[in-house]
């Protein structure tokens, strides 16, 4: 059974840190702030492993950022214009925290709970916590799990679930920043990557959604065959340079072809260590972040600096702004129903073409 070591404090609570593996190479690390994926340690092609998400090695650089570094976001991941939606002809205001709009659940979203850890194995944990009604102005009490596990075949399955009082929206979203080089190797501008999407949601000058969805054909967003992820760059509008100026590269959703329970979503393969990463997922769109707001100022675990466009997150999710876009797969959670998003990573290494 893994050991629970304490990682700091938070608001004067405690927060905890748990270790999981499996017996093939892979390695996870996990905090109860957030629940959060701090650590993930997997095998190069000679079977050297790096520890491939970015991160810190504190609990008061995770409580200072606003990078939500590994963490398991909502009620609502991604943007809200104004933080307005209505329910069943009720209006509500949802807390705003990126200038005038609502982003990733809050100010106080679940990144920033102290999760329970309920359940805890060799190679699986799962955190539990609860939404209050009316919390960052959401409806609804809710219970939330969120369960990481790897399995033998190095796969790493992440599932987040919750159920609610009251019909609420309810759009979980993992927050990794990947980097199959290793965290603090460079950009992950050569990375190769294949994404299952024929179309993409634009954004404005916000990041928020505009409503449209338009087919990749003939744009930087076609990745239907691999290619590096920083080709297409100079292609791209400025997204979001109303609120942080020069930033650069992607930070849009990508609309998935598959329909099945579960389908796949992305498939990245970094030449230099031949680690190869696919990931299928329950749901109906991904939101892929080059961090192209990053710097040398931020400075990772083991005192690595990183860099802009140091890594990529990969959040499943419904489509950004969906409760004011009727067109877009809903968020909507009613009492009685059970919200669950899968998402299963798989890892594989080959030697360097």
């Amino acid at each position: 059974m893994p050991s629970i070591e304490n990682f700091g404090t938070f608001e004067g609570k405690d927060v905890s840190a748990v270790s999981i593996a499996n017996t093939n190479g892979l390695r996870a690390r996990l905090i109860t702030f957030g629940a959060r994926l701090t650590e993930l340690h997997v095998p190069d092609h000679t079977g050297e492993t790096a520890d491939i998400v970015l991160g810190f090695d504190t609990q008061a650089e995770y409580a200072a950022t606003d990078t939500y570094f590994g963490a398991t976001c909502g009620r609502y991941g991604n943007r809200i214009r104004e933080g307005r939606f209505a329910l069943d002809d009720v209006a509500y205001q949802l807390d705003v925290n990126e200038g005038p709009n609502h982003l990733h659940g809050g100010s106080k979203g679940f990144d920033r709970k102290i999760w329970t850890i309920a359940d805890l194995a060799a190679n699986r944990v799962t955190f539990t916590s609860v939404s209050e009604d009316g919390e960052m102005g959401f409806p609804g009490k809710c219970d939330l799990k969120s369960t990481y596990e790897l399995t033998p075949d190095n796969k790493l399955i992440i599932i987040m679930e919750a159920d609610t009082t009251r019909p609420t929206l309810m759009n979980m979203v993992h927050h990794s920043y990947f980097n199959l080089g290793g965290q603090g190797s460079g950009t992950i501008l050569g990375h190769l990557a294949k994404i299952d999407s024929s179309y993409y949601v634009p954004v404005d000058e916000r990041l928020l959604a505009t409503g449209e969805i338009l087919s990749v054909k003939d744009t930087a967003f076609d990745f239907r065959d691999f290619k590096p992820i920083g080709r297409d760059f100079s292609m791209l509008p400025n997204v979001g340079a109303e609120i942080f100026g020069n930033g650069g590269g992607y930070d849009h959703n990508w609309c998935l072809d598959g329909q099945t329970k579960l389908h796949r979503c992305i498939e990245v393969y970094e030449p230099s260590s031949g680690r190869r990463m696919t990931l299928d997922t329950s749901e109906p769109g991904v939101q892929i972040y080059t961090s192209g707001y990053l710097s040398e100022k931020v400075i990772g675990k083991k005192g690595l600096k990183l860099c802009k466009f140091a890594g990529f997150t990969l959040e499943t999710q419904k489509f950004p702004g969906s409760p004011n876009h009727a067109h877009f797969p809903t968020s909507r959670l009613d009492p009685g129903e059970h919200y669950r998003h899968e998402m299963v990573f798989s890892f594989t290494a080959e030697d360097p073409q």
